[in-house]
């Protein structure tokens, strides 16, 4: 049985409680250590300056050109915090029990209970680096409402808060870069966790510049290189989005949590093309002001603006009158996807509208235009329409994952000395994540979390001193040259991007928005094929030791085809449906998801036991002791 270390005592005093108990390292004592942060998405970037800032040395590490780059920027829409600004009914508690239910029960009481209570902190954090949030006219700050909560609480900034959060946080990263508390290390990906004595000690890492493979050693290491959506090849990351530095993490011992839990987001602008390799978000904030319809009729063939309003089906408003088109995202998607397969789709019957011509007649364009323009400019770019003008056209796509490595409350995995921070963990989310979480999440972890569980992890454990000239460090070079040479050694003749592209068709024929058995077996008997003939006859061109792009591609893919292969395994395991993940077998009548509570309310956490190996499954039970476990409703 997993150990969550979730303190005891009333939940709104846990994690004060927890601060208080922890042990503390005096400032002077703080330049001992050595830390390497992975990552420099919100979490890494959050991390590694404030770590730097308390006097920590710091190694940062992240594969694009600049610490800027990293994916956080793509979140659009909003971050959640319980300031209550609207005065209509919010609080701590809440957020808390509106991100427990919106995750289908399926998360710790006491992790999601700290990330609502420090929301509130973060605001004042962000406004402070000089984050530029929407204002009302008074000049307070601004709130929009979001899926699956009935207040206003989510700040923005217009539709770029991902990036705006992210150069706040990465002027105070280079602001530590230039004190020099920070060693940066961008253009590197790590390819390998160092582990001595039970312990993570340090990374093996590859510059992508020059091809050459390096040791650091540290006294902890924090992995916060977010989530494996592309493992689906498409959805709506970035293409260099990967598991390569989590997998590699759980083949040296650390547990995979939920890995089958994945946000299937509802506003995505649909596929148009076999040559595509990424998919396009559309905030979830447009489903303030858009209505979500398809015709009533199959086969409609009238532009949207001619068919009239009996004609159409406002789905999400019919079926759910408290929430409307604010509903969590699994619901909507799941709506989505029924009404399309019913044949009542619009562009080739893979896509809804989301219409904002009401709004426009309520509030006028310029308003429309203010709260959203940059994301309106960026649809009619892609898709040679006006959105003013006429309806988008939106389709559900793999955007979040809820799964990672599985972590206590102190954010450390069960390997020692190894924190993961961010969309890189489990803990907050359940089986489905509220929109404008992951930004909270991932500033949380980095700013407010870690500082304290660090430290205390500093503070009552003796590490003892170790060089980069250790054996472990040794073995783990030669394995990342071994495995390198193997790619390159192949010379097969099927490009990396083919075999991408035939795991991707897998994942999400058969391991999508809808799951069964049957479907799920097949995916368990077609990649391990996959994989045995990209191991065959895989192309990876050019050499290991300069910049060669295919290369790295390839060691990503080959963990997505050993990931993949468990992400099948644990669905197949879970009988049941919640959040994200849904199971055609387990429905009710309404053809919402249904859990088991009575086998299934507990974290499932697998242990590498090698190669083509069946996994241990673990299992951590959750305990609710303030909240009620309820079949959702949104009605």
């Amino acid at each position: 049985m997993l150990d969550s270390k979730v303190p005891s005592g009333p939940l709104a005093e846990k994690w004060d409680k927890h601060k208080f108990e922890s042990k503390l390292v005096n400032p002077a004592n703080r330049r001992k250590f050595s830390v390497i942060v992975v990552g420099t998405g919100l979490a890494g970037a959050a991390a590694s300056a404030t770590l730097a800032e308390m006097g920590y040395n710091v190694k940062t590490f992240c594969f694009q050109d600049s610490p800027r780059r990293a994916h956080s920027i793509a979140a659009q829409g909003g971050i959640n915090a319980a300031k209550n600004y609207r005065n209509d009914g919010d609080s701590i508690y809440r957020l808390f029990y509106d991100t427990i239910k919106g995750g289908d029960y399926r998360a710790r009481e006491g992790n999601v209970h700290r990330l609502a209570q420090v929301s509130v902190n973060i605001i004042d954090q962000c406004v402070a680096q000089g984050v530029p949030f929407a204002r009302e006219y008074g000049g307070m700050l601004d709130n929009r409402s979001f899926g699956g909560a009935q207040v206003s609480r989510t700040f923005y900034a217009r539709g770029q808060t991902g990036q705006q959060l992210l150069l706040g946080a990465y002027s105070a990263l280079e602001r530590q870069i230039h004190l020099g508390t920070v060693e940066m290390h961008s253009r590197t990906e790590m390819l390998e966790l160092v582990v001595i004595n039970g312990t993570a000690r340090g990374i093996i890492t590859r510059d992508l510049v020059t091809g050459a493979v390096e040791r650091h050693v540290a006294d902890a290491v924090l992995l916060c290189t977010g989530g494996y959506g592309n493992v689906f090849f498409l959805s709506t990351n970035a293409q260099g989005s990967n598991v390569t530095a989590t997998w590699r993490a759980h083949r040296k011992g650390a547990f995979f949590a939920n890995p089958c839990y994945t946000q299937i987001h509802p506003t995505c602008i649909p596929v148009h093309g076999e040559d595509q390799s990424k998919l396009t978000l559309m905030s979830e904030s447009l489903r303030n002001d858009g209505r979500v319809w398809v015709p009533k009729s199959k086969g409609e063939t009238r532009r949207p603006e001619e068919i009239p309003e009996s004609d159409r089906d406002y789905f999400l408003e019919r079926k759910y009158p408290s929430f409307g088109n604010l509903v969590p995202r699994d619901v909507a998607s799941r709506n989505a996807k029924a009404v399309c397969d019913e044949g009542r789709g619009v562009s080739g019957g893979m896509a809804v509208y989301m219409d904002f011509a009401d709004a426009i007649k309520r509030v006028g364009e310029h308003t429309i235009r203010d709260r959203y323009g940059n994301l309106f400019d960026m649809y009619a770019k892609i898709t040679a329409e006006n959105p003013y003008e006429t309806p988008m056209k939106i389709y559900p796509a793999v955007h979040y994952t809820m799964g990672g490595l599985w972590v206590d409350y102190n954010l450390m995995s069960n390997v020692p000395g190894l924190f993961v921070l961010g969309e890189a963990n489990f803990s907050d989310h359940g089986a489905n994540r509220l929109g404008a979480s992951a930004l909270m999440q991932g500033l949380a972890d980095g700013y407010f979390v870690i500082p304290y569980t660090l430290g205390n992890y500093f503070g009552s454990t003796k590490s003892e001193p170790v060089t980069t000239d250790h054996d472990a460090f040794k073995e783990a070079e030669a394995a990342v040259n071994e495995r390198t040479n193997k790619l390159l050694s192949i010379k097969g003749n099927r490009t990396v991007l083919s075999f991408h592209k035939e795991l991707g068709k897998v994942m999400w024929d058969d391991c999508g928005m809808a799951r069964n058995k049957e479907g799920l077996n097949n995916a368990l008997k077609r990649i391990p094929e996959i994989r045995e003939e990209f191991w065959q006859n895989v192309a990876v061109t050019g050499s290991g030791d300069d910049f060669n792009q295919t290369l790295e591609r390839a060691g990503r893919v080959a963990d997505f085809l050993e990931f993949g292969e468990m992400f099948a395994h644990d669905a197949l395991l879970r009988e049941e449906s919640c959040g994200g993940h849904f199971r055609e077998e387990h429905q009710t009548e309404e053809n919402e998801a249904k859990r088991d509570d009575d086998n299934f309310a507990h974290v499932a956490a697998y242990e590498f036991n090698g190669y083509g190996k069946t996994p241990t499954r673990h299992v951590e039970q959750l305990v609710f002791e303030n909240v009620k476990l309820t079949q959702r409703s949104y009605k």
